[in-house]
């Protein structure tokens, strides 16, 4: 028998059967040569597509620096992919960030890894949106914050309505980028 992954809550023996178990009841065969690595393959696919659910991402936010810094701090277009809880279908773009220090900053590669702690998980868009900028204003103390997520949704795209092409849009505000109409003005112009 396969040993189990180390990993807590992960097993991708379990990952393993259920995968043989839809592959036959699609009407396959699971042994079949071309499907029979199939189920090892979606196992380790998705621990990786899920190392979210295993990640804290209030880790990134240990090292941050005091700056006496009080102008926007953007990132742009920091690429993500997600699955989305309704159909396990990936649905992936672009995230923007924009913050208003008050005497701290971070660096910029934890506001990515930041968004991929939460977007490898299964997911909705709305959610994701909102929990990043929630982290980011709960660990930095900001001024204010502000994401917006722009992205296509395979779930979409390739069933149902099937409608190519189309993006979803979701933004989160908080603090004076939410309530001082110049400063969030100024932001989603930043983030356009």
């Amino acid at each position: 028998m396969k040993e189990k992954s180390s990993e807590a809550n992960f097993s991708a023996d379990r990952i393993e059967a259920a995968v043989r178990e839809i592959i036959s009841a699609i009407g396959e065969d699971a042994s079949r040569a071309g499907l029979e690595g199939t189920p090892q393959r979606v196992a380790r696919a998705y621990q990786e597509l899920f190392a979210g659910l295993r990640d804290d991402p209030a880790r990134h936010f240990k090292a941050f620096f005091r700056e006496d810094y009080d102008e926007m701090v953007v990132l742009r277009d920091i690429s993500f992919h997600s699955m989305c809880e309704h159909h396990l279908l990936p649905f992936m773009g672009k995230v923007h960030v924009a913050y208003l220090p008050s005497g701290r900053v971070i660096g910029i590669s934890k506001l990515a890894r930041v968004v991929d702690a939460f977007a490898h998980r299964p997911q909705v868009q709305e959610r994701l949106t909102s929990q990043i900028a929630d982290i980011i204003m709960e660990k930095l103390k900001p001024k204010g914050v502000a994401v917006v997520i722009e992205a296509q949704h395979t779930c979409m795209i390739i069933r149902g309505v099937k409608k190519p092409g189309s993006v979803m849009i979701t933004s989160a505000l908080r603090g004076i980028c939410k309530t001082n109409p110049s400063t969030r003005s100024e932001v989603m112009s930043l983030l356009r």
